[in-house]
């Protein structure tokens, strides 16, 4: 099970289906996400993966599998909790202790956990502010700490 990635997915978030459990739900979140973002509608690009050889795959697994020139800064996971409304998708940090350029670096980007979930509308705002190094992980999951269901729901 491989994903590969090119230079030219580099904007586009990686979502990941892990749950096959409902596929109405599922066509509602892939629906969702390629909803413009922000005030001005900045235009959603995604590569999703829908392979049921990833039925039940953990996050580790998921970024194992994602391999090629662009490796991106976050992997979204649709799982079993994804399937529900508000179809919260897991958003998992592909930032090892090893890339990062010490351990305060990388103690402070995961300051919220390592993984969160946020509703599909904020994916591409959370991916493309990562990719352009606008924003950092901690700031999208120190939002859904402060939410009272523990979900981004978009800063824009």
């Amino acid at each position: 099970m491989l994903i590969y990635r090119t230079e030219d997915d580099e904007f586009d978030a990686l979502v990941v289906r892990v749950d096959f459990s409902d596929e109405l739900a599922w066509g509602t979140v892939a629906e969702l996400l390629e909803l413009p973002y922000g005030s001005e509608e900045f235009e959603s690009s995604n590569q999703l993966v829908d392979d049921p050889s990833f039925t039940g795959a953990t996050p580790d697994e998921v970024l194992a599998a994602a391999a090629g020139e662009a490796q991106p800064p976050v992997v979204f996971l649709a799982d079993a909790a994804t399937m529900r409304e508000p179809y919260p998708l897991l958003a998992v940090s592909t930032l090892a202790r090893e890339e990062a350029e010490d351990d305060d670096e990388y103690e402070s980007e995961m300051e919220y956990g390592r993984e969160f979930r946020l509703v599909p509308t904020a994916v591409s705002e959370m991916h493309v502010n990562l990719t352009i190094a606008n924003m950092d992980f901690s700031e999208f999951s120190g939002s859904a700490a402060d939410d009272d269901q523990r979900i981004h729901r978009g800063f824009l």
